[in-house]
């Protein structure tokens, strides 16, 4: 892997819970799942392809678009429109092949284009979030001799669940 300059990194494929996007995007699709199995929670299984379309043809804000337009550069059609769509390319289909190469082209070059002003919107819509999250923090100034309670981080990740998470009053010196 060297010799062509490829970097390992540690992947955990068989543990998603480590990768945060992985997790929200689990989430999403379970949510999606919960209303679409109802009472019957044994056919979930039947249900996961029109789960997975329905989650793939939705508008997500962070990018400006969805996962599926990102991926093929196009809306997603409903088979009705696959039909008429069908009819209408194979009448378009009998041109040139330097056209074609062209067309072709032009289509890569306006998915790059998607692709990059999603990347942008992802980073505005970051930095949107920062923003709104940092409004919520309080900076406080402590003095000395002033009383304070200290926050066990450990308690937070392995707590029980009447456990305080604070730990008994400290004065500054």
């Amino acid at each position: 892997m060297q010799k062509y300059g490829v970097t390992h990194r540690l992947s955990t494929p068989y543990h998603p819970q480590i990768s945060g996007q992985v997790e929200v995007s689990n989430r999403g699709l379970k949510r999606i799942l919960e209303r679409v199995v109802g009472e019957n929670r044994a056919s979930w299984s039947d249900k996961l392809d029109d789960a997975l379309w329905a989650f793939r043809t939705d508008y997500k804000t962070p990018f400006g678009c969805t996962p599926y337009k990102l991926v093929y550069g196009k809306a997603c059609h409903l088979p009705v429109e696959l039909e008429h769509k069908a009819y209408w390319a194979l009448k378009q289909a009998n041109f040139n092949l330097k056209t074609a190469g062209d067309h072709r082209k032009i289509q890569i070059n306006e998915l790059n284009e998607l692709r990059n002003q999603a990347y942008e919107n992802s980073l505005i819509y970051k930095e949107k979030t920062k923003r709104i999250h940092d409004l919520k923090i309080k900076n406080r100034v402590f003095n000395v001799g002033d009383r304070v309670l200290l926050f066990n981080s450990l308690l937070k990740i392995f707590s029980g669940k009447l456990k305080s998470r604070w730990s008994v009053p400290f004065t500054i010196s």
